[in-house]
């Protein structure tokens, strides 16, 4: 079976973590803070938080912007749950903005349009989280526009994104955004194991990410309410949460940080191979937009099912059944169960749904070898077998 995506470690990796295993600190020591001090740097931003997984990542971060119920959270449809959760772990309601048809990111035309209906009701959101989908930033400089305009925050959902750029700089630096959120999970950019960061330039988020991660304690006199007890006195000033990492997985994750370079570019070469190996077939490749630079966290395709006589259920089970372990990148957040009770229904983002139902994810990893990604074109190639006269035949020999 060749995965749609797995991790890639090595000795180096492995020695980092034992290293760790040998210390006195398996968790809140020293090598948190590295870990958040390099990844800041390499991203261009003031201040990293290192916490669990971006689940939590994104919960804090939309807590520290005082998001809470009688507020509203949009994103985008085509992500993972996640992104949408955040918004609902802080009692607020959650609304969903269609996507672009080429790029597959939220639409910053539809988004427009949204904010000013809005505006005339009285339903403007305080949070937007705009989601790198696939490796890719949204048009956070339009967005950003828009977030002056009508007086809400950003965080980008880079989840996918760790190694990308947007406008000439690295994804994280959070010039557009009030904080960029990072996804260390296995099949990421790199992986902590599990983990996730947040990234911001303002000090105050910083400390209150800080504080919300960790019970929503503190130790600094000046955010005490009494005189110290003594050294080992801290205090609670609001409700947070358990959402720390530990040092073993910041070994990991500074350890992989090290191979990031070469990952994406490996990364790089395959998204090229695909684009150029696939252009012949009723497919509807990747587009990028103008100012970003992707790190091909996934290579999403999508069947041009009206030129195909099989449908994307068939091309996914016979890809599964030759071994090659394609995914599904999303079902529209909006059609899951517990956001149907919130009521929305089908034909709410038609440009989501209609993604959905033809995207297919193919395996796009560093490990991937050219053979590997030879025999899942061959594969395809055959599935998608063009008639000379211009239709379409399955094939699975």
């Amino acid at each position: 079976m060749i995965p749609y995506s797995r991790q890639s470690l090595d000795q180096a990796d492995i020695d980092a973590v034992v290293q760790v295993l040998e210390s006195d600190w398996l968790t809140q020591g020293p090598t948190i803070e590295r870990f958040e001090t390099s990844m800041a740097a390499r991203c261009e931003a003031g201040f990293g938080v290192a916490v669990c997984n971006a689940t939590a990542a994104l919960h804090i971060a939309c807590l520290a912007l005082d998001l809470g119920p009688g507020d509203r959270l949009w994103t985008s449809p085509n992500t993972f749950l996640a992104s949408a959760n955040c918004g609902r772990y802080c009692g607020a309601d959650v609304d969903f903005v269609d996507i672009d048809p080429l790029t597959w990111n939220l639409d910053v035309v539809a988004l427009r349009h949204k904010l000013q209906a809005a505006e005339r009701d009285g339903t403007l959101p305080k949070v937007l989280v705009a989601v790198a989908f696939s490796g890719q930033s949204c048009d956070l400089r339009a967005i950003a526009e828009l977030a002056d305009h009508y007086g809400f925050s950003v965080i980008e959902d880079a989840s996918h994104a760790v190694g990308a750029r947007y406008a000439g700089r690295p994804v994280g630096c959070s010039e557009f955004t009030a904080m960029t959120v990072f996804s260390f999970h296995p099949v990421k950019i790199i992986t902590s194991g599990e983990g996730g960061l947040v990234l911001t330039n303002r000090p105050e988020l910083a400390e209150r990410l800080r504080s919300l991660r960790c019970h929503g304690m503190t130790r600094d006199p000046a955010h005490m309410s009494e005189p110290s007890h003594g050294p080992w006195y801290y205090e609670q000033v609001e409700l947070g949460f358990n959402y720390r990492i530990t040092d073993i997985q910041a070994a990991l994750g500074l350890s992989q940080l090290n191979k990031l370079d070469g990952f994406l570019a490996r990364r790089r070469e395959l998204a090229a191979r695909y684009q150029a190996r696939l252009s012949d077939l009723p497919l509807t490749l990747p587009t990028l937009q103008t100012e970003a630079e992707s790190a091909w966290h996934l290579y999403v395709v999508r069947l041009q099912t009206e030129r195909l006589s099989v449908t994307h259920r068939q091309v996914f089970e016979a890809l599964r059944a030759a071994g090659i372990g394609v995914n599904v990148h999303y079902i529209p957040v909006h059609l899951q169960p517990y956001y149907r009770a919130q009521g929305f229904k089908a034909g709410d983002f038609p440009c989501a749904e209609a993604y959905y139902a033809q995207a297919i994810s193919l395996p796009m990893f560093p490990g991937l070898t050219d053979e590997q990604q030879d025999a899942v074109i061959v594969h395809l190639k055959r599935l998608l077998a063009v008639t000379n006269g211009g239709g379409v035949n399955a094939r699975t020999d």
